[in-house]
């Protein structure tokens, strides 16, 4: 029978065999630390390590990712290549009285036709895998999260300030170099330097047909125009308008709004240029059309060799405002 010393090499000889076939086979394994670092026998009180403990969680930053990306409509057509929609630009409003026997009136709609390409927005970013050691702490999801918060960010900001170049959106701020091609009748534009008690008002009642005052409207603004209609005070100091907020979101005197940090400001100064700043209108008004999964994937083997774990995202989309004005724009115009 083998002796104690033959049964505890017999064993060590079992995890050598079984550690080395789990290396060919890519898996990770760990090493005692005794190993390869020796402890000295004998270490001072002043030179002996101190033990540095570690959350178990990450603390979130501030948020970064507009809601507007989930209030407008959303049209799923994965596989999709481009997305038209046709819209009405104005209703016949050619109805007369007409003699017996006399030729009707003319009375025809305009239509137009707005296009939805397909665009692709992608993330990367990379992370030590020592991260993965920490302990209890979820750095690997949240890093995960982060590449898909980086592509729905940009889809927000897009949703207004793409440009509608090919492989872009379209944004409702953007101005075509035609004003023939116009979804959104630039002259319609209220330009603002300031925000006083009557500013509300001039945007909701601005919107929309001769006929209706639209009432499902949403109010898309910076939180630095959202704080000056916020600290606005009358002549008895009382706050002008009544805001309720809830993260991103709230009302205005009962006026729905989301805060779009893309947005610029009408109570910075005035640049060499028009600056867009605010936009009213239904949300679903603008389309937004989704051509594949948002798509998310972490890779061990790309940087294998510098000990890096990557991570990616990727999604295929496109959007344009469906509606023909749709929305009423607000622009602090350029310096004189």
């Amino acid at each position: 029978e083998p002796g104690e010393g033959e049964e505890e090499d017999e064993k060590k000889n079992k995890v050598k065999n079984k550690r080395g076939g789990d290396i060919k086979a890519g898996k990770q394994v760990s090493f005692s630390a005794k190993r390869f670092v020796r402890p000295m026998n004998a270490l001072s009180s002043d030179n002996a390590a101190k033990t540095t403990h570690s959350a178990s969680d990450v603390k979130l930053g501030f948020n970064n990712v507009s809601s507007l990306v989930d209030l407008v409509k959303v049209v799923p057509l994965v596989g999709g290549e481009a997305y038209k929609r046709s819209y009405v630009k104005s209703y016949g409003d050619g109805a007369d009285y007409t003699a017996e026997n006399g030729a009707y009136a003319e009375s025809e709609m305009e239509f137009g036709m707005a296009t939805i390409g397909k665009t692709k927005i992608t993330a990367y970013c990379e992370e030590p895998n020592e991260m993965l050691k920490l302990p209890n702490a979820d750095f690997d999801s949240i890093v995960e999260d982060d590449v898909t918060r980086s592509i729905r960010r940009k889809m927000a900001r897009e949703i207004l300030v793409g440009d509608g170049a090919e492989g872009h959106f379209t944004g409702i701020f953007h101005v075509p170099a035609k004003a023939s091609d116009d979804i959104i009748d630039r002259t319609k534009d209220i330009k603002l330097t300031a925000i006083d008690d009557g500013t509300l008002d001039e945007i909701v009642f601005s919107f929309g047909g001769d006929e209706d005052v639209e009432d499902v409207a949403t109010l898309i603004l910076s939180k630095k125009d959202l704080k000056a209609f916020a600290k606005l005070r009358d002549k008895q100091g009382r706050k002008v308008y009544t805001i309720l907020h809830n993260g991103n979101t709230g009302t205005i005197d009962g006026i729905q709004y989301v805060i779009n940090s893309v947005c610029g400001a009408v109570t910075d100064a005035q640049s060499s240029a028009d600056v867009y700043c605010m936009a009213y209108g239904p949300l679903s008004n603008y389309e937004m059309a989704v051509f594949s999964d948002l798509d998310a994937q972490r890779s061990d083997h790309y940087k294998f060799k510098e000990g890096q774990i990557a991570y990616r995202a990727d999604v295929f989309a496109g959007g344009n405002v469906a509606a023909y004005n749709g929305f009423i724009r607000v622009v602090r115009p350029k310096s004189a």
